[in-house]
């Protein structure tokens, strides 16, 4: 069903290696989730992205910290946007950023492309050729017990996949919750291996040893760049 998550996985690059800079990118996420309703239990968004940041080993303090900012209404306001680019060789990059300006970190993403060869591609232009899913790993469940939940939950599935002993299943971004939902209930204390919403290329392109030096170069530099959460190509590394 569709292509293998081992190549999926290999081209998307996430960028939050960094300790400092994944206590940032969570902290914003938090806020962002947060704003309106900064209760876990009733908000299933805030709740997804308070699992993701312990699962990433992220101190309660970070967390807790920051939806208090919301409840006392001192939180900055972040928005997500996406940069679209075309690279060397046929390379093609999403860039996604949480930021209170958008003005500043596009003017950041500009000079990074500036000196890294890459180019500001419309939007669209680079989006249509990946596909937008959310991605639920879990173990010691089988295929087919797992597509059972799904479908008797009445979860649209767009793939499901064996990687190692990780059954892992992709549908559309807004059938997430559902997903996890259902298999929540079908699992009772089920913890997910894999919990994303990311975009993944309908083909990769293998670079030469110098444009690969480039490109990986350029990925540093955005890694480099705050207001980057995740940057999602279409190169096998």
């Amino acid at each position: 069903m569709g292509r293998a998550h081992e190549v999926r996985a290999k081209a998307m690059a996430a960028t939050a290696a960094k300790k400092s800079k994944l206590y940032s990118i969570y902290a914003k996420e938090i806020m962002k989730a947060a704003k309106g309703n900064p209760d876990p239990t009733s908000n299933d968004v805030l709740r997804r992205v308070i699992e993701k940041a312990k699962k990433e080993q992220v101190p309660a303090d970070v967390i807790n910290r920051n939806i208090d900012k919301v409840k006392k209404g001192t939180a900055e306001n972040y928005d997500t946007v996406e940069y679209e680019a075309f690279a060397q060789g046929g390379s093609s990059l999403i860039i996604k950023c949480l930021t209170d300006n958008p003005n500043r970190t596009i003017t950041f993403v500009k000079t990074v492309f500036n000196k890294c060869g890459a180019k500001m591609a419309s939007q669209g232009a680079v989006s249509f050729m990946y596909e937008h899913l959310g991605v639920v790993g879990i173990k010691g469940h089988s295929e087919e017990e797992v597509m059972d939940a799904l479908i008797n939950a009445d979860v649209d599935v767009n793939d499901i996949e064996v990687e190692d002993d990780t059954i892992v299943v992709y549908t559309e971004v807004s059938d997430l919750n559902n997903a996890k939902k259902a298999l929540e209930t079908a699992f009772p204390g089920v913890t997910f291996e894999i919990d994303e919403i990311s975009y993944f290329p309908n083909d990769t392109v293998t670079l030469s040893p110098e444009d690969k030096t480039k490109f990986e170069h350029l990925l540093e530099m955005l890694d480099d760049l705050d207001d980057v959460s995740n940057v999602y190509h279409n190169v096998e590394l």
